[in-house]
């Protein structure tokens, strides 16, 4: 098979081209980015292009599947370029992937799009998926699933397949996440057991986590076997905040939610993190979610655990390992994080 990755430089798209790469059924990637990595992995051939701008089909010509994983989390203080880069950007490569007639088609939808459900009642694949309508990516995330709605009816020979994760974490993509949604004002080295001064307990704070080299075989999965639909991906146990008191070797705080996204409120005006307030909101409303299909019926189990892929994300801010892509690169925020501060803080993708 010859497969097109779209967003193949960021922590998911490193390891599904890793895993691309070692499946004897590929035969060739090619894969799509805003910025050409230094990574060479085999099989792969890069290619630099905007999704919500450039000219696809010369990449998806002769392509039997596209994995479309592109996403941009900033700049949050700009919904507009987020809208056009996440759902123009999306519909066209669904538009440009059925004028190639590939036979597969897989996105990367999220928990993000569920509409608000129970932390203590795992949601199935049919639990509607309206997002939260208060967050961008939630917003975002919704709306690219009724589009996806439109091409499954429009192409029926298309086989589609969405994989909706929780929160994806690995070693080497650390230092890109704390980027994105820490900021450069984060003391990474000090974020490691006992330094820490307390977790907030705060009600609905619970989610499901999966470590990124997981996620990559689910897709592999997807690719290789004849599925479609949606699947929930995600490793146990739920991540509450007594589990992250253990794994930080800290104390709980009572934490009401009003004060927590009050506090990440106020940083965001200040400029201190690129986060917004309104990812608060939807972490706390955010559904807990059933993995029994993927199991079952995609035959997808994790090899890790959700606290080893915590504990990848403390030793990778630890660490500063990252990858030679500019997503993951500790150099691309420049020295003292100087490039990072330049650009504004949540202001720039």
């Amino acid at each position: 098979m010859r497969v097109v990755v779209v967003g193949a430089t960021g922590n998911v798209g490193t390891s599904v081209v890793s895993a691309l790469a070692a499946d004897p059924h590929v035969t060739s990637v090619v894969g799509l980015a805003r910025r050409l990595p230094d990574w060479h992995p085999e099989k792969t051939a890069w290619h630099a292009v905007e999704v919500a701008t450039g000219d696809l089909a010369p990449y998806f010509d002769g392509a039997d599947a596209v994995i479309h994983l592109a996403w941009l989390f900033q700049p949050t203080r700009n919904p507009v370029t987020t809208w056009r880069g996440n759902v123009i950007g999306s519909t066209r490569v669904f538009e440009a992937a059925a004028r190639a007639r590939v036979s597969v088609l897989i996105h990367a939808s999220s928990v993000g799009a569920y509409s608000s459900g129970p932390k203590d009642q795992p949601v199935t694949e049919d639990w509607p998926t309206h997002g939260w309508p208060g967050a961008s990516y939630g917003r975002e995330k919704a709306y690219v699933e009724r589009v996806l709605d439109v091409f499954e009816r429009d192409h029926p020979a298309t086989r589609v397949v969405r994989l909706r994760p929780g929160f994806i974490f690995k070693r080497e993509a650390a230092i890109g996440q704390r980027r994105l949604f820490g900021g450069p004002l984060v003391p990474q080295r000090m974020i490691r057991p006992g330094m820490i001064p307390f977790v907030p307990d705060t009600p609905g704070l619970e989610f499901q986590a999966v470590h990124t080299d997981d996620v990559a075989e689910a897709y592999r999965l997807a690719l290789t076997r004849p599925v479609s639909g949606a699947f929930n991906i995600a490793a146990d146990p739920v991540i509450t905040p007594s589990v992250l008191a253990d794994l930080l070797d800290t104390r709980l705080m009572p934490v009401s939610g009003w004060t927590l996204r009050s506090t990440v409120a106020a940083a965001w005006r200040m400029r201190l993190v690129p986060a917004s307030p309104d990812l608060v909101d939807l972490v706390l409303r955010m559904p807990i979610m059933d993995i029994g299909r993927a199991h079952t019926e995609l035959g997808w189990q994790p090899r890790h655990s959700s606290l080893d892929a915590m504990k990848e994300l403390f030793e990778g801010l630890r660490t500063a390992e990252g990858m030679e892509t500019p997503p993951l690169s500790p150099d691309t925020g420049g020295p003292a994080r100087i490039r990072e501060i330049a650009s504004g803080v949540g202001k720039r993708p």
